[in-house]
């Protein structure tokens, strides 16, 4: 397998391209089309519970690179340039208002910019800069929506600088949605019933995270489940949940995310087995 340039085998989950590099590998040719395509995920939530609802469960996401153009200069000198500090501050704020007024309140939509990288020294106006952002939406017309929302703002800002070039706009990875089939869900929320009390199996809202393993049920034609795994200390929940302050909790890729081994561990354990026995025994 091919090696990042530090040396590291690549993320490939975290690309949107684990699922799709079994696929191609030969996946479907090696097994047999499965009744039901079944996976879980750890995530906020106390630990020992499990999330899960029918329809949507995590939204779509596209990752894009924005290059912008400018002309570099002197510090002292920012009459000769074309700055892409500035502009790239531009587009920055101004991608903020694409949720706030171009979506209708009751849709959902996320546009985080995760990198920005424009200059390395604090008296040169660099050339150009690079702007790194993630879009999450549940609905294909909203997503079309913002993504042109984003080309028109970064166009309209680089000409409103004038800018030397049009910018290039370049897509990275994208997460297609993660649908629950409704009949094979009941199925298997009625095995977690039976194994687990009533207080550990909750139905929950659709989640902005993403995930790539709705290609294996989408791409094989067959019904697939997707639930969730709370990895939270629970009396830490309960107290930021009695705060209100759930949302100071770590997240996934939080560097402080890290899930209780116990009863974490057993209850994902417990699950799959559950939910596989529901189709073994049916």
């Amino acid at each position: 397998m091919a090696r990042n340039a530090d040396g590291r085998l690549p993320a490939w989950q975290e690309i949107a391209a684990g699922a799709q590099a079994m696929i191609d590998d030969g996946l479907f040719n090696r097994f047999p089309k499965p009744d039901v395509v079944l996976g879980q995920h750890v995530m906020v939530g106390p630990a020992g519970s499990l999330g899960w609802r029918t329809g949507v469960v995590t939204s779509a996401a596209d990752s894009l690179q924005i290059r912008i153009f400018g002309r570099g200069a002197h510090g002292s000198m920012p009459q000769a340039s074309v700055d892409p500090v500035v502009m790239a501050a531009a587009i920055v704020l101004r991608l903020q208002t694409i949720v706030s007024r171009e979506v209708a309140p009751t849709d959902a939509a996320v546009v985080t910019v995760g990198s920005l990288q424009v200059g390395s020294k604090e008296n040169v106006i660099p050339d150009d800069g690079i702007i790194k952002l993630n879009v999450r939406t549940f609905d294909e017309g909203v997503r079309k929506r913002v993504l042109a929302a984003i080309e028109r703002i970064v166009k309209a800002e680089a000409e409103a600088s004038g800018a030397p070039r049009t910018p290039q706009i370049t897509p990275l990875d994208r997460y297609s949605l993660v649908m629950n089939d409704p009949a094979a869900t009941k199925q298997v929320v009625d095995s977690f019933r039976r194994q687990f009390s009533p207080d550990r199996v909750q139905e929950v809202q659709p989640t902005s995270a993403s995930e790539d393993f709705g290609s294996f049920g989408t791409q094989w034609k067959a019904p697939s489940v997707f639930w969730f795994v709370g990895g939270t200390d629970p009396d830490a929940y309960a107290k930021a949940r009695k705060d209100g302050r759930l949302s100071e909790l770590p997240t996934n890729h939080n560097p402080r995310f890290a899930p209780v081994i116990h009863p974490t561990l057993e209850t994902g354990v417990e699950a799959l087995v559950a939910a596989a026995q529901s189709w073994l025994s049916a």
